[in-house]
């Protein structure tokens, strides 16, 4: 059966009837049923100044259990559920709070809790909320809470920041008689956050009575046309302000030069640079750039051409011989130079006109009736193996004449050209025979180019590298193809040999008369007479042949690479835009660009650099050219070409100074033996450079104070040292001076040899030359005919363009008696006249370490030698030095014998009495003792120290002391009495 339930009162209920059973009170009871209620959206704006927030709406919040007044009857209590409590901010880093304002209307204020910045932030975003005060029936808090309404705040700017310019000052240039839209624009800003604030709305040119006007954008221009000659330069003072009219903290200051009417060109060059050898690299334009008139260009082409074809050969090149430049490349195997610079060991071209310079290259001039010809050995030529021809050309159009450089022909009869190099007008010929052999077939033997080098006047280096059948010619580094190649038979088998001749072809004149122009030379033959033909006329150098190898392009390149030239080093992510090209000797530079900026800095670049450590000094002429391009091939603007210079200054010469031993003597067994004397065992190679040093401070305002000398060493290579010998030549029957090879050959060194002495040749250090020429040895087989000897020895650097000081060597065979020797030596017995200065038989050399009276340094003893040691010679002096007290004090006892036995007698003879107070005797105490003394001086000292030790063994040097006493005491110049040979001179006694 279903019951139904009881009826439930709720608690609320329940406190109602509660309330009116009691009939004293009242209870007004609210539930809080309702969410406080906010705006969606809240806008806000507060000032950077102030911290309260404005907002738009009101911040309100509304409940809807807002308290109700009942009738009077009742009495009301008014409940808190519609109450607002607060709001709370929801967001990071909100700078603001809000705060209730009226509980019971809802109402609000938000407000900062920090300072605002508009400059760092101009406006904020968050949301809010309320909450209201209700509670629960059981009196718990049980507040609800609104909707999340989004707040929007802008900060508002205040006029804080002054204007500032973004530079410094600023500058500009007017071509006078132009009027400008623009000349230049000033700009400043302005920190503040709003537009009112940061904005720029003026310009003032605070200046008086100048023609220039600004607009509101910092354009300024000028009101009318400028004149050069009125005013040179404009300086303005230009200030700015806001659009909250603030000035600006600080005015700028505005230069506008005036310059006269634009001429296009190149401006801020200098037409003469100074260059300091040993530097690096010199910018030639730092300063440089283009006036192009405010004319539209395209394109911009600059050509930056250094002259150098006065300097040596076409440049500033190392100056060595041909032979060390080919060593140095690479190339020197089997290398033989046929123009050497005239020495004594190579003299053929000592007749030869040269350009009498020794700051660069030595060259050779060839007139049309000059030629040498090369001895025998020099050079040989074989046609079935490689070889290279290597030669420096000057040469003009003279003429359709043949003329020959270098020819090998018949030496009679035949007048046959076995090889031989010519010109021919503005060609370059090549003629190559070959030998007899089994095949009597055609073969390639004259080959042709034709090169406008060959008669432009300028310097070029030809290499010819010929393995037959080809023959490849290389012109400044680049290589060329004969345009025709001629064939011919080999010769015909023949005993005769050939001659070498530089600068003509040698031939037996056969009385036809030939189209070449013939300079008879003094040489005659059972033949005929002989004579030069097809004379050269132009100047050559470095004429080397190459036997066995042929000389590749790397060495080829090494030969003919300048030491002097242009250089452009482009930064990283410089030169965008620029093409550059160079040519192989970097005489010439070229750079085309679109952007003329681009191109100026580029040509800033441009430097001269000299890698020579000692470079030729003079002038080297620059000259820039450039082309100009305009839009759609427009008329363009011509820009004249810039003439210049750069002066390469004299370098620091070099003093190269030779220093050692000048004066010498040695045992003559010496100079016999295998080994021989060391010509220059002390030897010292330095160089010096003597710089001048200005004083410092305030000494170059006193004129009395003047610029000192200071002298430094410096270390570079040597190329050359030669020792010759004075006086006669050298004889090869009985003298020789020899050179170990072993210890050239690492070097790279090469020795020749003549009746005049010994040549080394080679680059290499100086200290390399010391060590090679302190083993340098001088042999004479036969040095009893050799009294002395002179040496000299001269060094240089640079093919004689730096020479050294002439260091002279004398050496002497030693045999004694010799009255100034420095040396000590070994030597024969002599006798000796007077016994009691015996002379040892080694001779004391005599130092002078700081002071030389005689003009030569002394030399210390060979190594091997076998000479005293100082130890010896003292004893030797000491020992005779005793021996000589021996022999007086001997004397002396004998003396005082002889008295004691006239004592004796006058005691027999009282009657007679002497007065020996005039007494003078004269003794010879050498007389007795001087037989006997000479045989004993042949011996060694120490058999003579015997034999007058066995004579008298009592005898000490005490003894001999107090005989001096004893006569010292008797106060005259008497000595005793003396044995029968003692002379008395009795012509002053009375009786």
């Amino acid at each position: 059966m279903l019951r139904r339930p009881a009826l439930a009162l709720a608690p609320a209920a329940w406190l109602l009837l509660a309330g009116l059973l009691c009939g004293d009170e009242v209870w007004a009871v609210r539930a809080n049923k309702h969410k406080p209620w906010l705006e969606p959206t809240y806008h806000g704006i507060v000032t950077e100044n102030d911290n309260t927030v404005l907002l738009d709406p009101p911040l309100i919040a509304l409940d809807k259990d807002a308290p109700l007044r009942f009738a009077e009857s009742f009495e009301v209590t008014v409940t808190k559920e519609g109450e607002i409590c607060g709001f709370k901010i929801h967001g990071q880093n909100v700078p603001f709070d809000a705060v209730v304002v009226d509980k019971s209307t809802g109402e609000g204020l938000i407000r900062s809790k920090e300072k605002l910045d508009c400059e760092l932030q101009k406006d904020y975003t968050f949301t809010i909320q309320a909450y209201d005060c209700g509670r629960g029936p059981d009196g718990s808090a049980s507040a609800k809470k609104s909707h999340k309404a989004t707040v929007h705040i802008q900060v508002s700017d205040v006029n804080e920041y002054a204007p500032v310019f973004k530079e410094k000052s600023y500058q500009a240039t007017a071509v006078e008689g132009k009027r400008y839209e623009s000349l230049l624009r000033v700009e400043a800003v302005d920190a503040d956050c709003s537009p009112q604030f940061s904005q720029i709305c003026s310009y003032e040119i605070v200046t008086p009575d100048v023609p220039f006007t600004v607009d509101k954008d910092g354009y300024i221009k000028n009101t009318e046309k400028l004149k050069y000659g009125k005013e040179h330069q404009y300086k303005l003072t230009v200030t700015a302000y806001d659009c909250g009219k603030k000035r600006a903290a600080e005015d700028v200051l505005v230069k506008i030069s005036v310059k006269p009417t634009c001429t296009p060109g190149w401006q801020g060059w200098s037409d003469r640079v100074e260059y300091e050898p040993g530097t690096g690299a010199l910018a030639l334009f730092p300063s440089l750039r283009l006036e192009t008139c405010d004319a539209s260009v395209a394109s911009v082409q600059a050509t930056v051409e250094l002259e150098t074809s006065h300097i040596g050969k076409g440049c500033d090149r190392d100056t060595y011989s041909e032979k060390s430049l080919h060593r140095l490349c690479g190339a020197a195997a089997g290398t033989a130079e046929l123009l050497p610079s005239p020495s004594s060991a190579l003299n053929w071209t000592v007749g030869l006109p040269t350009d009498n310079g020794h700051d660069s290259d030595q060259v050779f001039e060839f007139n049309g009736t000059q030629a040498v010809r090369i001895p025998d050995g020099v050079v040989s030529v074989n046609p079935k193996e490689p070889f290279t021809i290597s030669v420096w050309m000057r040469h003009g159009p003279f003429g359709r004449r043949k003329e020959t450089i270098l020819c090998s022909s018949d030496r009679t009869d035949m007048n046959r050209h076995h090889y031989s190099l010519f010109v021919h007008g503005c060609r370059f010929i090549f003629l190559l025979r070959q030998d007899p052999s089994g095949e009597k077939k055609y073969r390639p033997a004259e080959f042709h180019w034709k090169l406008t080098q060959v008669c432009d006047e300028e310097w070029h280096h030809y290499v010819l590298n010929v393995e037959i059948p080809t023959v490849t010619l290389y012109v400044d580094g680049v290589s060329h193809e004969p345009f025709s190649v001629t064939e011919d038979h080999p010769l015909h088998p023949s005993k005769i040999e050939t001659q070498l001749v530089v600068g003509a072809c040698w031939q037996e004149y056969s009385g036809v008369e030939s189209d070449n122009d013939t300079e008879p030379l003094p040489v005659a033959s059972a033949g005929g007479d002989l004579h030069m033909t097809q004379f050269f006329r132009g100047d050559l150098a470095g004429l080397t042949i190459r036997s066995g190898k042929l000389t590749d392009k790397k060495a080829i390149d090494c030969l003919y690479t300048c030491k002097e030239g242009l250089e452009l080093r482009v930064p990283e992510g410089g030169g965008r835009g620029v093409k550059i090209q160079a040519n192989p000797s970097r005489s010439v530079l070229t750079l085309e660009g679109e952007d003329v900026g681009e191109v100026e800095k580029a040509l800033r670049l441009v430097a001269y650099l000299n890698s020579r450590q000692f470079p030729t000094p003079g002038i080297r002429r620059l000259k820039l050219t450039s082309v100009v391009t305009c839009p759609n091939e427009a008329a363009c603007i011509a820009v004249p070409p810039v003439d210049g210079s750069v002066m390469v200054l004299q370098p620091e010469e070099p003093k190269i100074s030779l220093s050692g031993v000048h004066h010498f003597a040695r045992a003559a067994s010496e100079f016999e033996s295998s080994e021989g004397v060391f010509l220059f065992p002390e030897l010292r190679i330095i160089s010096t450079i003597t710089r001048e040093v200005e004083p410092d401070g305030e000494g170059d305002e006193d004129p009395t104070v003047q610029e000192s000398l200071v002298s430094e060493e410096v270390v570079h290579d040597l190329d050359t040292c030669e020792v010759t010998v004075e006086g006669e030549e050298l004889n090869p029957e009985q003298e020789s001076l020899e050179v170990d090879a072993a210890h050239l050959q690492p070097r790279g060194m090469e020795v020749s040899r003549s009746d005049l002495g010994v040549t080394f040749t080679g680059v290499d250090t100086m200290a390399s030359y010391e060590e090679v020429l302190r083993l340098l040895r001088y042999r004479n087989w036969h040095s009893r005919s050799l009294l002395d000897r002179k040496f000299k020895l001269v060094c240089s650097e640079l093919n004689g363009r730096y020479v050294s000081n002439e260091f002279q060597v004398e050496v002497q065979a030693a045999f004694l008696p010799l009255p100034q020797v420095n040396v000590i030596h070994t030597a024969n017995p002599v006798e000796h006249a007077n016994h009691m200065a015996a002379q040892p038989q080694f001779v004391h050399p005599e130092h002078r370490s700081f002071v030389d009276l005689s003009g030569h340094n002394l030399a210390n003893p060979h190594p091997f030698a076998v000479v005293p040691s100082t130890a010896t010679v003292v004893i030797v002096v000491c020992v005779s030095f005793l021996v000589f007290m021996i022999i007086l004090g001997v004397f002396r006892i004998r003396a005082a014998h002889q008295r004691a036995v006239r004592d004796q007698d006058a005691g027999k003879e009282s009657e007679m009495d002497w007065d020996d107070s005039a007494l003078t005797i004269t003794v010879n105490p050498m007389e007795t003792y001087e037989d006997q003394h000479s045989e004993e001086e042949e011996e060694e000292e120490e058999e003579e120290e015997s034999e007058d030790g066995e004579e008298e063994d009592d005898v000490t040097s005490a003894e001999s002391e107090s005989s001096e006493e004893e006569e010292g005491e008797r106060g005259g110049p008497r000595t005793g009495d003396r044995p029968q040979q003692l002379e008395w001179d009795d012509s002053t006694l009375s009786y």
